[in-house]
């Protein structure tokens, strides 16, 4: 069963954002658009967590939290514009497991919810390890550890990220533009060539690792993570 996941957000573009996202990555999202809304919400179907906005209409952030948390221990990750060290201790203290300041990329959200999913385990939750592992080579995005021949290599975020995104598809092909997605964002507006020189990169450090698997070009098309 997906990992259910309530947004309480009453910036429309920021909540269809944050849905598209999380919903592509196998989530079941419900979205609610102010705080007395998102209460209600909350108690009809007792998500697995919570992505709570500060600044809201009817009622705010820090109220829904401390409600929330005296009726469950629901992990909550609040979402706010703030940055001052005495609101995240305000948000800390009405109960949060997280807190995000916006503007936020995506990728941070997704790994900040995994990372409070992991540490709230005992509430029944489970987990997606984004661990893959081929002949001579690990991938362990959890740890963020790129493991060639049984030795650690160093590698920067991109290159694991864009290394993961293609192994976890195996022989499935992907375009420039399908890769700047995904692994750079949405609101990424940059060179497809980006991509090239990371595959460059990755290659640089793979080249001779292992006959079974490789980074191959399609040409005309992109790149796949070719297992053989």
């Amino acid at each position: 069963m997906a990992i259910s996941v309530l947004i309480v957000e009453d910036d429309r573009n920021i909540a269809e954002l944050l849905q598209m996202y999380l919903e592509k990555e196998g989530y079941a999202v419900t979205v609610a658009q102010d705080g007395g809304q998102g209460l209600s919400k909350f108690r009809a179907i007792q998500p697995d967590l919570v992505l709570l906005d500060v600044m809201m209409p009817v009622m705010d952030g820090w109220t829904v939290c401390r409600t929330i948390r005296g009726e469950s221990k629901t992990p909550v990750i609040m979402l706010t514009a703030k940055s001052e060290t005495d609101d995240k201790v305000h948000g800390l203290k009405a109960g949060a497991d997280d807190y995000i300041t916006k503007p936020f990329e995506m990728k941070e959200v997704l790994a900040r919810i995994e990372a409070v999913l992991r540490r709230t385990a005992g509430t029944g939750v489970e987990t997606k390890a984004r661990r893959l592992v081929f002949d001579n080579l690990i991938i362990d995005m959890d740890a963020f550890e790129l493991t060639v021949q049984g030795k650690k290599m160093e590698a920067p975020p991109k290159e694991m990220e864009l290394l993961y995104y293609l192994a976890a598809s195996p022989n499935r092909v992907y375009t420039r533009n399908q890769l700047l997605d995904e692994v750079w964002g949405f609101d990424y507006f940059g060179d497809s060539r980006t991509v090239d020189v990371h595959v460059k990169r990755l290659r640089e450090k793979l080249e001779g690792v292992s006959d079974c698997w490789g980074l191959k070009t399609v040409w005309g098309v992109g790149y796949k993570f070719e297992v053989l």
